[in-house]
């Protein structure tokens, strides 16, 4: 079915080709240069040309085909150029601002680009470049790329970058949303690193499995004791789904709490560690972060975090900042698509 369907639509582009070959061939050489390479777009005193556009989307074009077919696959493909062609826009209107500001990429910058892209690839060079053929790309659009993407990142930086500014409230606005959590009364806000001997496959008595588990927990446990940082113990050693977390299980009751892991919390005070209980199917202790009184609880210590908040706001700032920018750009540019 899907070869009959395939048969009739092969048969009609190859009608095209041939219709629009002849044409060609009949057209004066000027009209012929213009059918070829036709503009289709103004950007103040620059303009963008078709061929332009296809050679940006030709990529994305490859992938397109792969995964459409009939009238999906000709939409997508117009999104596709329309996309691109928005793309090319932004890009000639960034290329204007920097010639404006004497803010220029330089063919050594180029080169360094590519082969720090290539040597990240691990490929050598024909091999790399054979790579970008199975994208639709050139070594010579590629490289092109690269420095429209340069050139972005400097005008960027000349013109947008100098005026965000994070400040110390800012970022303390923030650590007091992500970083602080209010524990109602009535509510235990644990930590929890367990063991499981099913993970120890290499010994076969469960007696000895279980053994085995239980010193596992009691060196564990011992070093939380001591004052190591209980999160990045259960990262490195709990054999439960919190380790990720840091051993994260959140709030509960103490009517929520299984028989065993209620008689170990309940008496501790906010950042003690309970003794070790078995379980079916292991071991495991808590860290009590907050006990049943309203509390906040400090989920990371505000220098620990502060750089990482930092730098969080400015590349959310710096994002927001460029696509006002552009924007900006836009509303003042003289823009006609043809």
């Amino acid at each position: 079915m899907q070869l009959l369907y395939i048969i009739p639509l092969i048969r009609h582009y190859l009608l095209q080709l041939i219709l629009y070959t002849v044409c060609v061939l009949l057209l004066p050489a000027t009209a012929m240069t213009e059918l070829v390479d036709k503009v289709v777009a103004v950007v103040n005193n620059d303009i963008i040309t078709l061929s332009e556009v296809e050679e940006e989307a030709a990529g994305l074009y490859m992938a397109i085909a792969q995964n459409n077919s009939g009238e999906s696959l000709l939409q997508a493909l117009e999104k596709a150029r329309t996309t691109t062609l928005d793309g090319l826009i932004v890009r000639q209107l960034i290329a204007q601002k920097a010639a404006e500001f004497h803010v220029s990429v330089s063919e050594k910058e180029i080169e360094d680009g590519y082969e720090k892209v290539r040597s990240r690839s691990g490929l050598s060079k024909p091999a790399f470049n054979k790579k970008l053929e199975q994208s639709g790309l050139t070594e010579k659009s590629y490289k092109k790329n690269i420095a429209a993407q340069i050139l972005q990142g400097k005008i960027v930086s000349f013109v947008v970058r100098s005026k965000i500014i994070i400040s110390e409230p800012m970022i303390l606005d923030y650590y007091d949303e992500h970083y602080t959590y209010r524990v109602e009364e009535g509510n235990y806000y644990l930590l929890q690193i367990g063991f499981s001997w099913a993970n120890n496959t290499d010994i076969t008595k469960p007696a000895e499995q279980k053994e085995h588990t239980r010193k596992r927990a009691e060196r564990v446990h011992n070093l939380a004791l001591n004052g190591q940082d209980f999160r990045m113990l259960a990262k490195k050693f709990s054999d439960l789904p919190s380790a990720s977390d840091g051993g994260d299980i959140g709030t509960f009751t103490l009517e929520e709490m299984a028989p065993a892991m209620r008689s170990a919390v309940a008496s501790l005070a906010p950042g003690g560690i309970s003794e070790i209980i078995a379980t079916d199917a292991g071991y495991q202790f808590f860290k009590l972060l907050s006990g049943d009184d309203d509390a906040i609880v400090i989920t990371a210590s505000y220098e620990e975090v502060k750089e990482e908040i930092k730098q969080e706001l400015y590349e959310k700032k710096l994002k927001d900042a460029y696509s006002e920018w552009v924007v900006e750009l836009k509303e003042k540019a003289y823009i006609q698509k043809l």
